[in-house]
């Protein structure tokens, strides 16, 4: 047998098992796309979080129940006779052979800019408005941020240099300090937002995601921090009880571990 055959079968068995648990589980049978929601996406972070800690077993495995929710919504989706996982491969694969004219049709690119460039144009021409319409209202801030920039970047409103988004940045910071001045709360989170907003775009410029990088930060933080809290049992002494000179002697340790 062939990989492909294999990998057809293995999907067929999927499906095979799907259609089991939806006409046979009182679970299974009770779930709607809304129900679905909330764990689909707790199954991508899951799946965000083995991607960052480079466990390719667990990658296989949090695919595995990202591709289960896929089928599940198909599934949903035929019994009103919406559409079926055959509709729904058949859609991506009619958007990626469009929207890859340069493999599929007779334009030329130079480099990775030129798909991307390709890619927001020929999603306005389907009859968006807008090349923002793509983001999803629902992400967390940061991601979508970073969208938003990369997004317009694609159509050409962008910075040349990163050393002009580093000066906006420096920018943005002073106008920060300049509102904590005048303690004016709601402009010092606005003014705080464009620091954000800034650092993102800087850090797209510097070829690093944001958002990987701050939680590669806070998984560096747990552990410090659990060291730390170990060596506070060990010495018997709540962490409430140390001075921040004792603290910072078990947190450099960690830093060396």
């Amino acid at each position: 047998m062939s990989n492909r055959q294999s990998q057809l079968q293995a999907f067929d068995r999927l499906l095979t098992i799907m259609d089991e648990l939806r006409d046979q589980c009182p679970w299974d049978k009770k779930q709607t796309m809304e129900s679905l929601r909330h764990l689909t996406i707790e199954e991508v972070y899951e799946l965000g979080d083995a991607i960052l800690d480079h466990d390719l077993d667990e990658i296989k495995k949090e695919l595995g129940d990202v591709l289960l929710h896929i089928v599940f919504y198909a599934k949903i989706g035929s019994e009103t006779n919406s559409f079926d996982i055959a509709d729904v491969c058949h859609s991506i694969c009619d958007k990626l052979v469009e929207r890859h004219p340069h493999i599929y049709g007779d334009v030329e690119v130079k480099d990775e800019e030129d798909v991307k460039r390709n890619w927001e144009q020929l999603k306005l021409k389907e009859g968006k408005k807008s090349v923002l319409e793509g983001v999803p209202k629902s992400l967390p801030a940061m991601v979508k941020a970073n969208r938003i920039q990369d997004k317009v970047a694609g159509v050409g409103f962008d910075w040349e240099e990163p050393q002009q988004v580093f000066e906006k940045v420096e920018e943005e910071l002073n106008e920060l300090q300049s509102e904590i001045a005048t303690n004016d709360h709601d402009k010092i989170e606005s003014e705080f937002g464009d620091v954000l907003f800034s650092m993102v775009n800087y850090a797209r410029f510097l070829g690093v995601n944001p958002e990987n990088a701050l939680e590669r930060t806070n998984k560096k933080f747990i552990k410090r921090f659990q060291y730390l809290e170990q060596k506070s049992k060990d010495i018997q002494k709540p962490l409430k009880d140390m001075t921040l000179s004792e603290m910072d002697v078990y947190w450099n340790e960690a830093k060396k571990l």
